[in-house]
């Protein structure tokens, strides 16, 4: 097929990019002129177009012609700093050109459109009680990105349901790249011990990994996506006609709880850790990814051991077929 990847230079973009070209299509990448990211695409047969999502011509040119568009361009808590105005322009307008574009494009079989988990209100009083399924969990977004990603589904919903032009939404979790995970900054004592004063008297001078806990005394509970399942999730969804006018929440094999990641982390790290309870909405959710599983075969099979395991021999310099996230 012939693929269009807006976003094509971000840690899900880029090796998405080179899942898709293993598997015999043709792929082509919108790029913003300013965009200095371009390098680790070089060699895998990419071909680049220059353009901006807020171009109504830049973005009908690079649709022409194209079987399939994976819209993951867009301006996100990470990046920036992004205005209000910009988080419309580029993610709900830019959404709109897109649509505009895919609907006039009588060749186009699918457009696959990049949301998020943030349009859940996820982080509640006593942690999530019940797995979140996409089907049954409201969309509740808090702040301008989740805001803008969720006015970016009901617009393709309502394109669907008007136009019948071929959408799929697939929500994202957390999702890291190679090493990332080794970053995270819940894991860390020095990252957290500003914002929790209760945190400070742990503190000794040195870096201890935090093993978290509310204040039941449950170990914090998180559903994160090492980007390569997320890629497969991607892959997985394409050219599927169930996946149609559908909604999917990607993410990792299940959730992990920091009981079984930081002691983990601390053995390879040879950093110490210790227990501690914080006051405040804890870290406790996970998905239903059911819905993936069954109509898209989505298999993920990344958990956090073998992310923390592959994250440090990424470190040392050892392929573990994932494009650098820079």
């Amino acid at each position: 097929m012939r693929i269009l990847i807006t976003g094509i230079t971000g840690r899900i973009g880029a090796n998405l990019a080179a899942a898709l070209l293993k598997e015999g299509h043709q792929v082509w990448g919108l790029v913003w002129p300013k965009d200095d990211r371009t390098a680790k695409l070089r060699g895998l047969g990419v071909e680049l177009l220059q353009g901006s999502l807020t171009e109504p011509a830049d973005v009908r040119r690079a649709v022409a012609g194209m079987e399939a568009v994976y819209h993951l361009g867009a301006a996100f808590q990470g990046g920036g700093p992004f205005s209000e105005a910009d988080y419309f322009e580029i993610n709900v307008r830019g959404t709109f050109l897109v649509l505009e574009a895919a609907r006039a494009e009588k060749g186009l079989r699918q457009l696959l459109f990049a949301s998020t988990d943030a349009v859940y209100d996820k982080y509640v009083f006593g942690g999530m009680k019940e797995p979140i399924r996409e089907d049954a969990a409201p969309r509740r977004p808090a702040g301008w990105y989740a805001l803008s990603k969720s006015m970016g589904e009901e617009l393709c919903n309502g394109y669907w349901r008007t136009y019948r032009t071929p959408v799929t939404i697939l929500r994202f979790c957390w999702v890291v790249g190679a090493g990332e995970i080794l970053d995270f900054y819940q894991f860390y004592l020095s990252k957290l011990r500003a914002a929790h004063p209760e945190l400070e008297p742990l503190w000794r001078g040195e870096e201890r990994l935090l093993l978290l806990k509310d204040p039941d005394g449950r170990p914090y509970k998180k559903h994160m996506g090492d980007v390569r399942d997320i890629v497969a999730g991607c892959v997985c969804a394409l050219g599927k006609p169930e996946a149609l006018g559908e909604t999917f929440q990607l993410g990792g094999p299940g959730p992990f709880t920091w009981r079984e990641a930081v002691p983990h982390l601390s053995q390879n790290l040879g950093i110490p850790y210790v227990e501690a309870v914080v006051e405040g909405t804890p870290t406790f959710y996970e998905f239903d990814i059911s819905k993936a599983r069954n109509l898209l075969g989505f298999q993920p099979r990344h958990d956090i051991l073998r992310m923390i395991d592959d994250a440090l021999a990424f470190q040392k310099g050892q392929d573990i077929g994932v494009l650098p996230t820079g």
